[in-house]
This record gives C-alpha cells, sequence and structure tokens, in this order.
C-alpha cells in the first residue's frame, strides 16, 4: 500500500479588482466560492498550475481602486481546469490563440472564509519585516504570488486573525 503525504499549505495572494470581484461578492457566492477567471499571465497561471493545492491559504487583494489591500482570507477550493472565458468572444478575456483541445490559460475556485478589515497597502509598506512581499516589489504586477509562512502569520496577525489552517477555516478569531 502506497502512501502519499500532503505537503504543508503553502500560502498566496491573490489579486482581484473589487469591481469584477469583491471579498463581499465572493463570501455571498454559493458556498463563498468563485473561479477566478482571467488570469492571463503566465507566471500567475503556472503558479496555478504547479504551485497551488485545495487547502492553501490565500490573502484575498482588492487591486486597481482606491485604496488597495488585503480585504480577506481564503483557501484555494479547487484543482485548476481550463478558464472558459478564453474560448468566449464576448469575454474581455477572449484569447483567439488559445484552442479548446489545448487551452493555454486556467482558473480554480476559491472560497472566501472571512472578510477582514482592509489592511491597505501603504500599511503593509510600514513593516518592514515584510519588505520581502511581491506585492510590494517595485513594478510587481502579478495577479497571483506566493506568501511565505512568516509573512502569511505577520499578517494575519496584523489583521486579528489566527493563522489556523486555511484548509479549514477553523481558530479564526473574529476581525
Amino acid at each position: 500500500m502506497t502512501t502519499t503525504t500532503r505537503r504543508p499549505p503553502h500560502y498566496w495572494l491573490m489579486k482581484s479588482e473589487p469591481q469584477e470581484c469583491s471579498i463581499d461578492d465572493a463570501l455571498a457566492a454559493p458556498g463563498a466560492k468563485v473561479p477566478w477567471t482571467g488570469v492571463r499571465n503566465y507566471q500567475a497561471r503556472n503558479f496555478m498550475r504547479d504551485g497551488m493545492q485545495v487547502g492553501d491559504g490565500v490573502l484575498f487583494y482588492h487591486s486597481s481602486c482606491p485604496e488597495p489591500g488585503i480585504a480577506g482570507i481564503a483557501r484555494v477550493a479547487s484543482a485548476t481546469r481550463a478558464d472558459p472565458t478564453q474560448f468566449d468572444p464576448e469575454s474581455p478575456y477572449h484569447d483567439p490563440k488559445s484552442p479548446p483541445d489545448r487551452p493555454r490559460w486556467l482558473l480554480l475556485d476559491v472560497q472566501a472564509l472571512r472578510k477582514t478589515r482592509l489592511l491597505p497597502l501603504a500599511e503593509l509598506r510600514s513593516h518592514p519585516e515584510l519588505a520581502g512581499l511581491q506585492v510590494l516589489q517595485k513594478g510587481s504586477r502579478l495577479s497571483i504570488t506566493p506568501v511565505d509562512a512568516a509573512d502569511w502569520e505577520q499578517i494575519t496577525d496584523l489583521l486579528g486573525v489566527s493563522p489556523s489552517s486555511p484548509r479549514t477555516g477553523q481558530g479564526d478569531d473574529a476581525a
């Protein structure tokens, strides 16, 4: 009998424009799950395809808005699959060069666990211990970036949320 061991959870920061899908929208969705569509950067796609697993923690980040920042905690809720928006000519994410038999672009489901206070970009920058966060790097525009465990713990502490396993969402204190 072969046994497989699951790696420890990884953590991610995932950006969403709140006018497209906010943390409130995600929480209001059936099962609080939303498909993460529209990723059109190969590195971000590869993070989804090669790095993300069900149960990984997600910092739900509002971008391209008056006050960008972390707005909630979520978890990866599915494996990747083809993003159907790439095949839809009416979609702003349509990619006519992506054939249905060999899709370029993927999505996965994200389950919102809780809304937090907004942790704005300016406040993140004020903590020198978070200087390594990719979202704080000059010129960083990726919609999905890895977050190391120490940064996850620091951020959840700043938010007043228990850094317990995002696999279940258990242990979160009220924000």
